[in-house]
């Protein structure tokens, strides 16, 4: 009896090892330059006191994931296939454009990131993003969906770093126990810009689009719903934990001692004399993780938006010759996002702070277009959204409308 347990425990282990990685990854990419940059602002300017906003996004987080895989599941199309032929040409044309502006300022972000987590170890940013940039251009166009899928979950293992760093930083666990438990929000142009910021970056635009392509990729059928699903419910209470570290640490070092950050680096460079150099290196070696891998799969996201949406071929198994257009597009997204930071005089922290808000306010208009096309029955079968998915799901994007709009009128009135 137990040896029958135990078999079938095993071969539950086997068949959810085959269709992890589509949500793990996509989440953990989300923790990228511009990303840490957010959080370590955060913790650094604001303490432990938005510490409590992690959960509700970590909640909406779980829920748009799963809808993105669950029509990925069903379909076995794109959400920008799936654009086009609900919406037409026109409205997805103009979707790529939103897309594309912002994806490409998240890679640059990314670029910013390698260049500045470097720095701190000596070599200047004339070596370190061409190089960068070299490697996450070969693991995509030479690799296959399998090899560069076990790479990139093998990246989400560094991450690690980051609760190591919190936790040399040692942290008075009450006080952080206290932030959670009772939520506050200073309504200012700076608070609530933090928040959407925050939102942007824990719940991009180009997530959905990427894990729905990848579920589609790694051809994930109905019957192996319920163990991707699980695979997005692990990708986004991980990525919240180490969001939580990120800001836990500045908040605990830099907010006590004063210091203000503008970027991931800087917080690194602070964070030695404070609580150790060995915690500085892990937050500056997470860092150029975090932005190597993201800056892999940003550009591999818009390649599958434009292209699936213009009816192109994509696909990492393919090769170049088999879909110039999703290949040629991946190279320029990396090559001109590399060349732009390597200008003298690029501003790195506004680029990388400015892409994630951009991203929180984007968001609800890519949540619109997938509640629509999640509801339809005839597209969706059974697997339509329930009333109780759709009630939440609707929360979600009228209160990422309510922050933006607070945001904007805070700013215009101050």
């Amino acid at each position: 009896m137990m040896k029958g347990f135990w078999k079938a425990r095993w071969k539950g282990l086997i068949l959810f090892l085959a269709v992890v990685g589509p949500g793990i990854i996509t989440s953990n990419v989300d923790n990228d330059a511009g990303g840490i940059a957010t959080y370590s602002m955060a913790g650094a300017r604001f303490g432990n006191s938005l510490l409590w906003s992690l959960i509700p996004i970590m909640i909406a987080l779980i829920i748009i994931q799963e809808m993105s895989a669950r029509m990925g599941v069903v379909t076995g199309k794109g959400l920008s296939d799936l654009i086009r032929e609900k919406f037409g040409v026109k409205v997805t044309v103009y979707l790529f454009l939103a897309l594309i502006l912002t994806n490409f300022g998240n890679v640059i972000a990314e670029f910013a990131g390698i260049a500045s987590s470097l720095e701190i170890f000596g070599v200047p940013k004339y070596i370190s993003v061409p190089i960068g940039a070299t490697l996450v251009w070969l693991l995509v166009v030479k690799g296959t969906y399998k090899s560069v899928e076990k790479i990139f979950l093998f990246a989400c293992l560094f991450y690690v770093t980051y609760i190591l760093s919190g936790i040399l930083a040692k942290p008075d666990w009450s006080l952080v126990k206290d932030s959670l438990l009772n939520p506050g929000l200073d309504f200012t142009s700076g608070s609530l810009s933090m928040i959407i910021g925050l939102v942007g970056t824990t719940i991009a635009p180009w997530m959905q689009f990427y894990l729905q392509a990848a579920v589609v990729e790694k051809d994930i059928k109905i019957s192996d719903y319920k163990r991707a699903r699980l695979d997005v419910i692990m990708g986004s209470v991980v990525v919240t934990i180490v969001a939580g570290f990120i800001i836990l640490t500045c908040a605990t070092t830099l907010f006590k001692a004063g210091i203000r950050v503008e970027t991931a680096a800087d917080a690194a460079l602070a964070l030695a004399p404070l609580a150790g150099k060995y915690c500085s290196v892990l937050f500056a070696f997470g860092l150029l993780n975090a932005s190597l891998f993201a800056a892999s799969i940003l550009p591999l996201s818009t390649a599958f938006v434009v292209c699936e949406g213009m009816g192109w071929e994509t696909g990492v198994n393919k090769k170049f010759s088999e879909a110039p257009q999703f290949y040629g597009l991946y190279s320029l997204l990396i090559f001109l996002g590399a060349g732009i930071i390597l200008l003298p005089g690029i501003p790195l922290f506004p680029v990388m702070y400015i892409s994630q808000v951009v991203n929180g306010v984007v968001l609800p208009v890519i949540l619109i277009f997938m509640l629509v096309l999640i509801n339809d029955k005839k597209l969706m079968a059974g697997y339509a959204n329930k009333k109780a998915y759709n009630v939440l799901s609707w929360l979600t994007v009228i209160l990422l409308i309510g922050l933006t709009v607070a945001y904007l009128v805070v700013l215009l009135t101050s």
